[in-house]
């Protein structure tokens, strides 16, 4: 109990460092009173182009021939329901909007997407909002597609199947999952739309056991760029169904979605070890890291956060690892780690409903936390290296010295094993990066809100510029790779979407969206040369 109590201080401790750069913008609305809530949803999308000056986005939205649904609410600047309808997860180099619109069906969207379109009203759909790109940033003064009253899921207990609607988060609905005798695989957080997930691909601490989230997708029912509402699948407008998992922002706006489930592994029971390390410890630390290269169990994950000690006034390892399977087995294959003797330690076997919310002292609350300001870099990897990972401590902790203010920052190792996910043929969809063993970030948080101008900021860019670099020379991959949800927006093309894909991405861009509606998320060229 006593290990509990430390562990959650010393982790909520940090993660409130992470959390003092935070930015607390004001923005605003009015809107249409409504009442249907709608059993659907839909993921972010954007349109081209700068904003129409000559329209007028009130009016336009306004107007009376546009006959929106009952329940359909739209609001503008200086409103609670605005804010509440445009506030992200992130701040940093976010989207503005004149407008937002929060449509109560299906038809609203479809109709939502031609008006825009027709009148070259730049727009952006979110569910979470915790998507982060910086090609979010170039939509200035457009309309948001608010998704607050699309967070439904029903569950076929019988066919194992779940279906959610497009601002539908893993919190939601993991609870009914489990209680129906069910586990998916999930991002590693409680706060990101399904969907959204869905579109990138979705990696996390299931890849091993279950492949990616997109490898669960059985359908959707999409918006098209025409404003038009489609089914996809395998059998029904298969080439978009290949694009939408790893590429679908570009391709149109998912309404709602089916996935297969899994009977629970262990009736459901995973071993979730949360771990400090000080920094004379991190050393080791990676080094056991490194051992796991190509010998990682399918069931076990790894999230290593580098984050600042208040107390040691330095970095240190705050690790979580995750066994899902019996408990003494779990402790065998953790047995290396255990061996260091890391000075707090908290074990303990949780059902798979409270996975997230548990681990790593409960930093998921913390983590979740809306509206702050994240610059956040990635990096693909295949390798493990411990002397890149070492280098990378000290740099980060030597950064913390110098910039007090930028204490807030943090690198994160997602270690996730690839069985399941490297077993599905590579042309099975568009993701291209299913022998990565694990993702790293280097995320630059400061007092300012990452301000420009700010020294600590701009110390915390060049910081990430060399780190980033570094972790690509020792990925195992010949270049800089990323996984798109985990996309900055400097990258090159072939760097997020892959070099074999693009070809095919490309010619499904042309034919599904001619007119680039879908403009602003890591958009997709409609021809494509190496």
């Amino acid at each position: 109990m006593r290990a509990t109590v430390v562990l959650m201080v010393f982790v909520k401790s940090s993660i409130l460092w992470m959390l003092r750069g935070r930015v607390d913008e004001r923005v605003c609305e009015t809107h249409i009173k409504t009442t249907f809530v709608a059993q659907i949803g839909l993921w972010a999308i954007s349109v081209p182009a700068a904003t129409n000056k000559s329209i007028d986005i009130r009016s336009l939205l306004s107007q009376r021939s546009n006959n929106w649904s009952q329940g359909t609410i739209i609001s503008f600047p200086n409103s609670t329901t605005f804010d509440n309808s445009t506030t992200r997860w992130n701040t940093y180099d976010a989207p503005s909007y004149l407008a937002a619109i929060s449509p109560a069906n299906e038809a609203d969207v479809a109709k939502t997407v031609r008006l825009a379109s027709s009148h070259s009203i730049p727009f952006l759909a979110t569910g979470g909002r915790h998507g982060y790109t910086t090609t979010l940033g170039d939509l200035k003064g457009g309309l948001a597609i608010d998704l607050s009253q699309f967070k439904s899921y029903s569950i076929d207990r019988a066919a194992g199947t779940l279906t959610v609607g497009g601002a539908t988060t893993p919190g939601d609905f993991q609870d009914a999952l489990y209680e129906a005798g069910y586990m998916i695989q999930g991002p590693a957080a409680s706060c990101p739309g399904y969907v959204g997930v869905t579109v990138g691909s979705g990696v996390g601490r299931f890849t091993g056991l279950f492949g990616l989230v997109a490898d669960a997708l059985i359908s959707a029912r999409l918006v098209t760029a025409e404003g038009r509402i489609i089914h996809v699948s395998r059998r029904q407008n298969a080439d978009l169904f290949w694009g939408l998992r790893g590429a679908g922002a570009n391709l149109g706006v998912v309404v709602s979605a089916t996935y297969q489930a899994h009977k629970l592994v262990n009736q459901g029971q995973i071993l979730n070890a949360d771990l400090i390390f000080p920094a004379n410890k991190s050393k080791e630390y990676f080094d056991v890291l490194q051992s796991f290269v190509r010998k990682m169990p399918a069931e076990l994950a790894i999230v290593s956060l580098i984050v600042f000690d208040p107390v040691a006034q330095a970095a240190q390892i705050v690790a979580n690892w995750v066994y899902i399977g019996p408990r003494e087995e779990g402790l065998r294959v953790m047995a290396p780690v255990l061996a260091l003797n890391p000075p707090v330690t908290n074990i303990q076997v949780v059902p798979w409903n409270k996975l997230v919310a548990t681990a790593a002292g409960g930093a998921d609350a913390l983590l979740c936390a809306k509206n702050s300001s994240r610059n956040t870099w990635w990096a693909n990897l295949r390798s493990l290296p411990s002397s890149t990972f070492q280098a990378s401590f000290d740099e980060l902790n030597n950064f913390y010295t110098l910039y007090p203010e930028a204490r807030g920052s943090t690198i994160n190792v997602e270690t996730f094993p690839n069985q399941a996910m490297a077993a599905v043929p590579d042309d099975d969809s568009a993701y291209p990066w299913r022998d990565a063993l694990g993702h790293i970030q280097i995320g630059v948080v400061t007092e300012s809100g990452n301000a420009a101008g700010d020294p600590a900021a701009e110390a915390g860019n060049s910081l990430a510029w060399r780190l980033r670099d570094s972790w690509a020379a020792t990925s195992g991959y010949p270049e800089l790779s990323v996984y798109v949800n985990y996309a900055r927006g400097d990258e090159k093309l072939r760097q997020r979407y892959g070099s074999r894909k693009l070809p095919r991405l490309a010619a499904l861009k042309k034919k599904w969206d001619p007119r680039n509606v879908f403009a602003y998320n890591n958009v997709l060229p409609m021809e494509y040369r190496e």
